[in-house]
């Protein structure tokens, strides 16, 4: 069990730089480019706000998950 929970771990690192790229390419920085004062500040938003929580607790997850910290010995 202790294995899957490694490879899982790899999963949500690479989940977390997915959701960075297009976090980043799809939704921030498009929307700060706009000429709307509406899509401004949810680009802003997500940049600021969402984009750090999401991508840090994904990365922050699979990083304890990869280095063992979840092991059934640890628990």
């Amino acid at each position: 069990m202790d294995q899957v929970k490694k490879i899982l771990g790899i999963v949500w690192i690479l989940l977390a730089l997915v959701v960075a790229y297009y976090g980043l390419t799809m939704f921030g920085i498009p929307k700060i480019m706009s000429d709307k004062q509406d899509d401004n500040v949810f680009g802003w938003i997500i940049l600021t706000v969402l984009m750090p929580i999401i991508v840090g607790g994904l990365g922050i997850f699979g990083w304890y998950s990869f280095t063992g910290e979840y092991a059934d010995k640890n628990i």
